[in-house]
C-alpha cells in the first residue's frame, strides 16, 4: 500500500514468517446472541433478516432514515468487514461503504488480495445517525442483535473491525484506535480472530497513517494465511 497509493505487493519472507501478533480474548457484546447454526445460510434465512431490519422501529433513527443499510457481499465469505454506521451515501443508496471512503475501503481489500464481492460487508448500525453523529448506545444496543446473527450466520474465519465504533463496540472496551490495532483480539464464544485498523473516512483526512492501515492488514493476510 504505502501512503501515496493502495496497491497489492508481495510480502518478503520475513513478514510471511511473523507471529500474527499478541492475542487478545474478548468476549464482545452479546445482548441477545442468536444460536449457532451452519455456516451456509439458504437465502431466506438473509432475506428474513433483511426484512426484520428494513421494518425495526427498535430506536428513533427510524424516523430520520431514508432506508435500512443491511450489509453486502459474499454470505459464504472468509472475511467479514464491519464499519461503522452508514453516512448520507448509504443511507441514499442502501449499501455500506460507498462514496469516497468505500472507494478507499475497495482499494485497501485490493492490496489484502479481496474483490469487494469476495467479502462480507457490513456496519455496527443499520441505520444513519443524523448529521453523521456518532451512534448513541443504545442505538449501538438496539442494533446488536442482528449484526450477531449476521455473524453467526456467515461464521466468518476473520473480522476487520473498520474505525473506533466498530472496534469498542465489538471488543467492549474504550480503548482507541491506536492501542487496539497490531493485535490479534478474538470475538465470541467461537473465539474469531478479529483484527483492528483505522477507518477508511480518517484514512482520507489523515494520508500519512495510511502506512500504519497497511500495516494492519498484512497482518490480517498473516492470519487468514494461518487459519486456511
Amino acid at each position: 500500500m504505502g501512503i501515496r497509493r493502495w496497491v497489492r505487493r508481495d510480502l518478503p519472507a520475513e513478514a510471511l514468517s511473523e507471529p500474527a501478533g499478541r492475542t487478545v480474548n474478548s468476549e464482545g457484546p452479546d445482548p441477545a446472541a442468536p444460536a449457532e447454526v451452519p455456516a451456509a445460510q439458504p437465502a431466506s434465512e438473509w432475506e428474513t433478516l433483511r426484512a426484520q431490519v428494513a421494518a425495526c422501529q427498535k430506536c428513533d433513527l427510524h424516523a430520520s432514515r431514508t432506508q435500512t443499510v443491511f450489509g453486502t457481499g459474499d454470505r459464504n465469505a472468509d472475511l467479514m468487514i464491519i464499519g461503522e454506521a452508514p453516512g448520507a451515501d448509504e443511507d441514499r443508496l442502501g449499501e455500506p461503504f460507498v462514496g469516497r471512503a468505500g472507494q478507499l475501503l475497495d482499494q485497501m481489500l485490493l492490496a489484502a488480495g479481496f474483490r469487494r464481492n469476495q467479502v462480507y460487508i457490513a456496519n455496527i448500525l443499520k441505520c444513519r445517525p443524523p448529521d453523521n453523529r456518532n451512534p448513541a448506545p443504545q442505538e449501538i444496543l438496539a442494533c446488536s442483535g442482528y449484526l450477531a446473527s449476521q455473524i453467526a450466520m456467515l461464521q466468518p474465519k476473520v473480522i476487520l473491525a473498520v474505525g473506533g465504533i466498530s472496534a469498542t463496540s465489538l471488543l467492549e472496551t474504550d480503548q482507541s484506535v491506536g492501542r487496539l490495532r497490531g493485535e490479534v483480539h478474538n470475538f465470541g464464544e467461537n473465539r474469531i480472530p478479529l483484527v483492528v485498523t483505522y477507518h477508511p473516512a480518517y484514512l482520507l483526512r489523515k494520508p500519512a497513517e495510511k502506512a500504519k492501515s497497511w500495516i494492519d492488514l498484512q497482518l490480517l493476510m498473516r492470519v487468514l494465511r494461518g487459519i486456511a
